[in-house]
């Protein structure tokens, strides 16, 4: 299979220390990043519809930095002031550091994991039993996170104050990739949207989550790369791992 030519359905990482800058020198490929989706806001009346308060809550769950700026918007549309003693629990030190844009960043009420992951976050909830909590997440439900929660026992709400929708291609954007990156379901239905007569062939697809990787499966599509595993955790690992085994093959 000929790898020569990468799309990654994000936005360009913002530090020159991101690993796919690495793996496309090394393996001299050419990454591009475009996302496939974007955040459309909810507003007040629409939020209101979801019947909930956002004071009786005392802590705050962000799994993205999109969700702290429609967390904030949405107070200041409904005229909320948000009291010092809430707490916000950050799934990872760069969305956590994102707070710093709308309060002042005090480590004894910001939380976060030193890995990222959704499961970490969860046991230091757990060091916060007393605490009510509020998820604020996009219309698109992330089944794998409420599963993970629900098993937790954790007392939480999900608050929807965001919808995540297609990201359209224009007619001069050219598409001729041998690899796409994957990282939500709602990306999947948005390629077959942009290109709904997308033949798959040697195109490889990679993706991260079980959510993605069953929409990928349900659009009759091959799935060449599926991450986390215990061996490759996150995306750029599997992603190297694929073009390592793809070099040997040849």
């Amino acid at each position: 299979m000929k790898i020569n030519k990468i799309l990654v359905s994000q936005p360009k990482p913002t530090s020159e220390k991101s690993p796919y800058f690495d793996i496309s020198k090394k393996y001299g490929v050419k990454i591009d990043f475009r996302p496939f989706i974007k955040v459309e806001p909810i507003f007040a009346k629409e939020f209101k519809a979801q019947k909930v308060s956002i004071l009786d809550y005392s802590a705050v769950i962000f799994n993205a930095r999109h969700g702290i700026d429609h967390f904030f918007r949405l107070c200041d549309e409904l005229h909320i002031v948000i009291p010092d003693a809430m707490k916000y629990f950050c799934v990872s030190e760069t969305v956590a550091v994102y707070l710093q844009h709308y309060i002042h960043y005090r480590k004894r009420k910001v939380f976060y994991t030193a890995t990222g992951k959704m499961a970490e976050l969860i046991t230091l909830m757990g060091k916060h039993s007393d605490e009510k909590f509020l998820l604020v997440t996009s219309d698109v439900r992330n089944e794998d996170l409420f599963l993970t929660l629900d098993k937790s026992q954790i007392n939480y709400d999900k608050a929807i104050m965001y919808k995540t929708v297609s990201n359209d291609f224009t007619a001069d954007e050219t598409f001729d990739y041998n690899m796409l990156l994957f990282f939500s379901p709602v990306g999947i239905a948005s390629l077959l949207k942009n290109f709904p007569d997308f033949k798959q062939g040697d195109i490889a697809i990679a993706c991260f989550g079980a959510a993605t990787a069953q929409a990928v499966r349900d659009a009759g599509l091959r799935l060449d790369v599926e991450a986390p595993t215990p061996e490759c955790p996150s995306m750029t690992m599997a992603l190297e791992n694929f073009l390592k085994t793809n070099k040997a093959k040849k």
